[in-house]
């Protein structure tokens, strides 16, 4: 960059009538980037990354149509972007180049698989993630605790039904020690569990687990790598997209520590095409969001979303965004003329701007835009031109994916599918010893095997002790009758060959 636009502890944003910049030290104050179809949202979203990535900071960004992926190669010098480089300043300074990146997916096709364990996750955030009521919910609880005494762990969703199956088994015993649990709840727990399934959570539910922090990492350059989920396969199956960001939310959460107000974000997160998200999320996902949002800035944690109109946020997430750009809106109905006018009324007023008007008028690739400066008050809105990224636009080729792929920091590490002893393998080993018991308890003397007898203890027909039928009676009397029998036979046969010798 030019000494022109180019500032310390700054983004380089675009040009309206002055430079326009995001200030790294109010980028945990989070935002919003809106526009249709068509306006240059992702090739915004693509500078922002690029900027953070540069300045240090490691981005985690939802790939939802694959485009974002070019970010990990080398852009090319073509001529609008060489023009519109000279329109907003850069000049000669502007430059291609690739920016460290890894990909990642669920499904483990384009990139390397995210794993978590359900004990991880928690009977909580599963039960909020699943929408049990509160009956449903304490089963949930009472089976991770029999989990935890009996040294069980829960690692994938088959430990998960194992278990469930177990308790409704032995539910009078597990009631007496941890409370009620009826066989109609286990149920209904079950069916839940088998919509997760169908969505893929079986690949999501496992081992090796993600590391957390393998999502804020610096390349050796010094900048912060670009963590890219592919997210097109994953948008099909909402359920499980839920599941991963309720899971992802929480962990970082947990994991890191409050740090206050730092020059510069740890990292941050860009949740492309926010409106499929927040159209089908659950609610529980819906309020971590909503937490994210409002607390995640003092751990270090900037969340930007992009979407199509600014209405698509719920308000209580919207309120939190402070850096905000708003490409093209159109207006042809009344429902989208009130979208328009709501989206003007979220900029700080420019008087020598018609915010409402000016949102209809902008041509692909300007914004207005408003970031927070100087001690937080949002900048007045300005039609902007934004600069053009400096990594390539639109996606990589598959070759081109795989060498990323190969060539990751985390290759190897994540690739294998563990699954060690756990719920499942300890449950099923002891259904298989008791079953071993039981076929030895069935066995008997050879009179029992003659007249079809057997211990009490013992008998197919389940018999208690001390409760005899009249069959039982016959067959015990018969084979005390016989043995007396055989007895005497035996007997007569040694007192003969006794006196036989005699003789």
């Amino acid at each position: 960059m030019s000494e022109q636009v180019l500032q310390d502890g700054k983004i380089f944003v675009g040009r309206s009538i002055k430079p326009e910049y995001l200030d790294l030290k109010l980028a945990n104050r989070h935002g919003l980037v809106t526009g249709a179809t068509g306006t240059g949202k992702t090739v915004t979203l693509q500078v922002l990354a690029e900027g953070f990535s540069a300045a240090g900071v490691p981005v985690f960004a939802a790939d939802i149509k694959g485009d974002l992926s070019g970010i990990a190669a080398v852009g090319e010098p073509k001529d609008f972007l060489v023009k519109r480089a000279g329109d907003v300043g850069l000049g000669d300074d502007y430059k291609n180049r690739a920016y460290p990146s890894i990909f990642w997916d669920v499904f483990g096709e384009q990139g390397h698989p995210i794993r978590a364990t359900v004990q991880d996750m928690g009977p909580l955030l599963l039960s909020r993630l699943l929408e049990l009521n509160e009956v449903q919910e304490g089963v949930l609880n009472i089976a991770f605790r029999v989990a935890a005494d009996e040294k069980m762990p829960l690692l994938d969703l088959k430990d998960l039904r194992s278990l469930m199956n177990n308790i409704a088994e032995r539910s009078k015993e597990i009631g007496a020690k941890y409370g009620n649990v009826a066989t109609t709840s286990i149920g209904s727990i079950q069916r839940r569990f088998l919509v997760l399934e169908e969505q893929g959570a079986d690949q999501f539910f496992g081992e090796p687990a993600l590391d957390i922090m393998d999502f804020i990492r610096l390349a050796p350059d010094g900048r912060g790598v670009i963590s890219l989920l592919a997210a097109d396969r994953l948008m099909e199956r909402p359920r499980l997209y839920a599941t991963f960001l309720l899971w992802m939310l929480s962990k970082l959460w947990m994991t890191l520590p409050e740090v206050g107000d730092q020059p510069k974000p740890k990292l941050v997160f860009f949740f492309d095409e926010a409106h499929l998200l927040f159209n089908e999320a659950p609610k529980a996902l819906l309020e971590r969001i909503e937490q994210v949002a409002r607390l995640i800035r003092s751990k270090g944690v900037g969340v930007y979303f992009i979407t199509q109109n600014p209405m698509d946020v719920p308000n209580s997430v919207s309120a939190q965004l402070g850096n905000r750009v708003q490409h093209a809106l159109r207006a042809f109905t009344p429902q989208e003329q009130k979208a328009v006018k709501a989206a003007a009324m979220t900029f700080r007023k420019n008087p020598d701007l018609d915010t409402e008007k000016v949102i209809m008028e902008l041509k692909v690739g300007e914004a207005l835009v408003s970031m927070l400066e100087n001690k937080g008050e949002p900048s007045m809105v300005q039609r902007t031109l934004i600069r053009p990224p400096e990594a390539r636009l639109g996606p990589v080729s598959k070759d081109e994916r795989l060498s990323v792929i190969e060539y990751s920091p985390v290759y190897g590490k994540y690739e294998e599918a563990v699954d060690r002893e756990s719920a499942h393998e300890i449950l099923t080993k002891r259904t298989e010893a008791a079953a071993q018991e039981a076929n030895a308890g069935e066995g008997g003397s050879w009179t029992d095997v003659i007249l079809g007898g057997g211990s009490a203890t013992g008998s197919k027909t389940g018999t208690r002790r001390g409760q005899q039928g009249m069959g039982d009676m016959i067959g015990k009397e018969l084979q005390r009758s016989l043995s007396r029998t055989i007895a005497t036979t035996i007997k007569n046969i040694i007192v003969g060959s006794i006196k036989g010798g005699r003789r």
